[in-house]
């Protein structure tokens, strides 16, 4: 796992904060890393960040491949390079709820942990979460993509976490951002899937609170959670 996050998130911070890409990397990939001279290195630990941005949408476990040998040509490339294989299930099981994005498990506890790893590992620098949100499948049916209490409970749950990451941690969050505002255009997804607070009408641009655009309303207000999460949670 440790390894895995080296070549996922410390490949990006570990230069800017400490001058040289993570010791894992150097490790298994040597010669093939990019060198910086001593001029540059001095240049990015001067300079350091302002802040940390996190996309966080979901947690995987990792195998690994050193130790018993895995077919990784299929998988992508930072999979290959850490030699680690990525997977949503362990024996059988999965690590959480399934969302319309493939390989997405709404796994709120994730949020704490990722938090207080790169606060811990970064030296307390300011941290926003700057994309944290759930997808719905297009093609449901309009009242579930508008009473949409999964993303509800989603948007709870991780909150719930990272307010844990910020009061029992010390975790230095200083914001938090929901993706998205409406439903949009999703990279290699199109419109097939919905991530929105907003349903969007493709064809008449016509928007319409979901029931999470309510909820996040009341949050941000104050408000208890909405009955509906109260449900949810006790059904589950």
């Amino acid at each position: 796992a440790r390894r895995a996050l080296s070549f996922e998130v410390d490949w990006f911070l570990e230069p800017i904060f400490f001058g040289d890409y993570p010791r894992e990397m150097h490790k298994l990939l040597s010669s093939n890393l990019p060198k910086f001279t001593s001029e540059e290195k001095s240049l990015l630990q001067k300079n350091k960040a302002d802040f940390i941005g996190i996309n966080h949408y979901t947690t995987i476990y990792v195998k690994d491949c050193i130790s018993s040998p895995c077919d990784l040509k299929a998988y992508e490339a930072y999979e290959a390079n850490a030699l680690v294989l990525a997977t949503g299930e362990r024996d059988g099981v999965a690590i959480g709820r399934p969302t319309a994005f493939d390989g997405y498990y709404d796994v709120p506890e994730g949020m704490e942990q990722i938090v207080k790893y790169v606060n811990q590992r970064y030296k307390n620098t300011p941290l926003y979460v700057t994309e944290n949100g759930y997808s719905q499948h297009s093609n449901d049916t309009m009242d579930k993509l508008i009473n949409d209490v999964e993303r509800v409970n989603y948007l709870h749950g991780y909150l719930t976490c990272l307010s844990s990451a910020v009061s029992r941690k010390g975790a230095n969050v200083r914001g938090y951002f929901v993706w998205s505002i409406i439903d949009n255009f999703e990279w290699t997804f199109g419109f097939t899937v919905r991530f929105g607070l907003y349903h969007v009408d493709y064809g008449t641009q016509k928007r319409t609170p979901k029931m999470s655009a309510k909820w996040y309303r009341d949050f941000l207000m104050g408000s208890r959670p909405t009955d509906q999460v109260q449900m949810l949670r006790a059904d589950s």
